[in-house]
């Protein structure tokens, strides 16, 4: 049984399963171990035509990337699970469509830490 269908009914299991597993190509976890739900993931040349082969997840994510966006918000935006969502990424970062790092230190971007702890702490409460 795949991590994905923890905790889903076994009607949800069937249909909205099927989609993930075919544009991860069977994948179940990803290669890179990098990437977390704050990591930041930007589209390295968004004038770029999309590639052949690429699934429409991959699409969307080159397009929400124009602007850099957490893997937790690529996650959502997409409505996949964010193990699916490291996966495409993953995919993207290997054919060098996109960059990836870590968020900027609070200090340098001036944020107030206990808000982005709270942040964290919701997300992964997730």
């Amino acid at each position: 049984m795949s991590h994905w269908t923890d905790g889903l009914e076994p009607d949800d299991a069937d249909g909205s399963l099927v989609r993930p597993y075919t544009i991860t190509r069977g994948r179940t976890v990803p290669e890179r171990d990098d990437l977390t739900l704050i990591t930041m993931v930007v589209t390295r040349d968004p004038d770029q035509p999309p590639a052949r082969g690429l699934e429409p997840e991959h699409r969307a994510i080159l397009e929400q990337c124009r602007v850099p966006a957490a893997v937790a918000e690529i996650a959502a935006a997409l409505d996949l699970p964010v193990s699916v969502t490291k996966i495409l990424i993953g995919d993207l970062i290997a054919q060098d469509r996109v960059t990836a790092r870590p968020p900027m230190p609070a200090a340098q971007a001036g944020l107030n830490t206990t808000l982005l702890q709270a942040v964290r702490d919701g997300l992964e409460q997730l």
